[in-house]
């Protein structure tokens, strides 16, 4: 089967190259590599151009955010298997795709997922956060619970058939299609122990509290709108704790 890696970007001059390189990496073959830019003006295209011969795809013009270039990339996509890699994340090593790929093939599964490692902006090799997840079953959304959406692989037909990012969320449009797709819809899923992608702090998600605000408020909304409430959004905070003291 052939996987899709979508990237979205916007000025990631300092570390749109490490991302390329990780998905050039791959020991996995079939590979499509898709870079949606927002019309960045930091340098970030050069590297783009620079690393083009690797890339099936990649276009720099405005769009609306963040998902607005992430439903462009899936719409583009020509995989069976979608992955998203933003230009702040990478691969931390280069058998994440044949992981992922061989858990959706032996699983028979529509999706799978993984570990996620937050590192330190300046120093990719301090790891300030561990988000280890754990197999899904019905009930734990409800609970504050959501798999790490970067290391979240689903057949395109998925998308296809249930729909793209809303992107009436400005921050947390992931955690909403992950709920639609495994909850409202039920796919099936499977997760893989083990580290699938690295991310840099200072995620818009947690960037001020202007934003944590608008993310609660956010996650509060889709939380109601799927019969939940205030508890998940309190459950869905706490639980990220632990992972800073692992």
């Amino acid at each position: 089967m052939k996987v899709s890696i979508i990237t979205a970007s916007y000025n990631n001059k300092d570390t749109i190259e490490q991302c390329i390189k990780s998905v050039a990496a791959q020991n996995y073959e079939n590979i499509e590599h898709i870079v949606i830019d927002g019309g960045s003006t930091d340098g970030t295209v050069d590297i783009i151009r620079q690393y083009e011969a690797g890339i099936s795809y990649w276009k720099s013009e405005r769009d609306e955010g963040t998902y607005h270039a992430l439903n462009k990339g899936i719409s583009l996509a020509t995989g069976d298997v979608i992955g998203i890699l933003h230009a702040d994340d990478f691969y931390p090593h280069n058998n994440v795709l044949d992981i992922a790929m061989s858990g959706i093939l032996n699983y028979e599964v529509d999706s799978c997922y993984g570990d996620l490692q937050y590192v330190s902006k300046k120093d990719r090799n301090r790891t300030v956060r561990h988000w280890t997840s754990r197999p899904y079953e019905d009930g734990l959304f409800d609970r504050g619970w959501m798999p790490p959406h970067p290391t979240f692989f689903v057949r395109k037909e998925v998308y296809e058939r249930y729909g793209l990012f809303n992107t009436g969320y400005k921050i947390a449009a992931d955690y909403e299609l992950m709920m639609r797709f495994l909850c409202t819809h039920k796919i099936s899923t499977c997760y893989i122990p083990g580290v699938f992608v690295k991310m840099r702090t200072g995620g818009r998600s947690n960037r001020g509290l202007k934003n944590l605000i608008l993310k609660s408020r956010e996650d509060y909304k889709i939380c109601k709108n799927s019969g939940s409430g205030l508890y998940t959004v309190v459950m869905k905070n706490l639980s990220k704790l632990p992972q800073f003291f692992r």
